[in-house]
């Protein structure tokens, strides 16, 4: 990996001390994902990797399962930090494990990962159990609807969203910027012959991609109470990764609270948000509101081409044929509609609301939002590029 060189002998000596458990696949699996919810771009091939790496130097060993993911799942200096800061989250620990030491002896060369015919040296027993315990607590966690955790749960559940990275797809602009490869720039050829005297070589130019707008409408109404909360720990995680991306909240009135979420700390943020939402647990207008969004904000090009949020259980007291008339407006403007329902991971739910059935024409992917996994799985959704042009 770039700014890392291959582990010394020592190093993995002490990390491969500890037998493998064969039942911690679906704990390593889940680790993988809390790390590309982090940001890093663990693709399927570095999650396989990552098995096979940890199999190898036993899974029951904390820096054996650290530096198996380090070395699989990052591929950048940059990720380093987010690898580690999902490892002290999902292992529940103060601090990764210590970096490269020396070794004791010299080797002749450096030591990776065993082949297929070394066989790594076991122990008789693992100190390893609490580990695996509050992990398999961290999975059965992620799984669970936020609004039935209890206050522990709750305050574990506020760590991990914390690492959430939610982000937009990219969209590229009219503008055109010097490529190596791309359309012939043909009046930056014809200069350069010009300057030189002579024509050495073809110049490119290819349009700039930026990132498309991430804007979250949030329902903090009396029926989406136990899941305002997570929601705008989400919403925060958003202004935090992007710039740009703008979060509202809807329920009697339109109110937003992009600046107040800008703060670094969580907790903060948070509390400024609070303070500067009047409507929290009150009633829910959301075709009111819509248009208001529209008016307001809609006309200034915050919704136009942007990917757009909602998270909502679609509970209307106004009047549904306006609700309709709004979301089709936006339906235009966006160039995705979200609607995220913490209903609708319910078995044997139907959209049966007049808010929910009214939008449900225009909106593009119709999500559930009631869990950390389905927030990490929407998180994926938004960097689909399906439709980007």
């Amino acid at each position: 990996m770039a700014g890392r060189g291959p582990l010394d002998a020592a190093t993995v000596r002490a990390a491969v001390a500890a037998p493998t458990r064969r039942d911690g696949v679906e704990t390593l699996v889940a680790f993988a994902r809390t790390v590309r919810a982090a940001g890093v771009p663990a693709d399927p091939g570095r999650v396989q990797a990552f098995l096979t790496a940890a199999a190898e130097l036993g899974a029951d060993a904390r820096p054996a399962t650290y530096w198996a993911g380090r070395l699989t799942l990052c591929s950048a200096p940059e990720e380093l930090a987010r690898y580690d800061a999902a490892f002290t989250a999902y292992f529940d620990c103060e601090q990764p494990p210590p970096g490269r030491r020396r070794p004791d002896v010299d080797v002749e060369r450096a030591v990776g990962l065993p082949g297929p015919d070394e066989v790594p040296p076991r122990r008789e027993e693992s100190d390893d159990e609490p580990r695996i315990a509050a992990a398999d607590r961290t999975e059965i966690l992620r799984r669970r609807d936020i609004a039935a955790l209890d206050p522990a749960a709750r305050a574990e559940l506020r760590r991990l969203l914390a690492l959430l990275r939610p982000a937009a797809p990219t969209r590229r602009t009219r503008r055109r910027r010097p490529a190596r490869h791309g359309r012939i720039d043909r009046t930056r050829t014809v200069r350069a012959a010009l300057r030189t005297g002579e024509f050495d070589r073809l110049r490119y130019t290819d349009r700039v991609v930026r990132p498309r707008r991430l804007v979250l409408l949030l329902d903090v109404s009396g029926s989406m109470a136990p899941y305002a909360d997570a929601l705008l720990r989400f919403g925060h995680a958003a202004v935090r990764r992007r710039r740009g991306a703008e979060v509202f909240t809807i329920g009697t009135r339109l109110t937003r609270i992009s600046r107040e979420l800008a703060h670094t700390d969580p907790n903060r943020a948070l509390a400024a948000a609070s303070a500067a939402v009047p409507d929290f647990s009150g009633g829910t207008r959301l075709g009111d509101q819509l248009h208001a969004f529209l008016e307001g904000w809609g006309r200034r090009g915050v919704a136009r081409g942007a990917v757009l949020v909602i998270a909502s259980d679609g509970w209307e007291r106004g009047d549904p044929d306006r609700l309709a008339v709004g979301m089709a407006r936006l339906h235009r403007l966006a160039h995705r509609v979200i609607w995220v329902n913490p209903h609708r991971a319910r078995e044997g739910y139907q959209p049966l609301a007049a808010g929910m059935a009214a939008a449900l024409p225009y909106v593009d992917d119709f999500v559930a939002g009631h869990s950390l996994a389905a927030l990490e799985e929407l998180c994926a959704l938004l960097v689909d590029e399906r439709g980007t042009g």
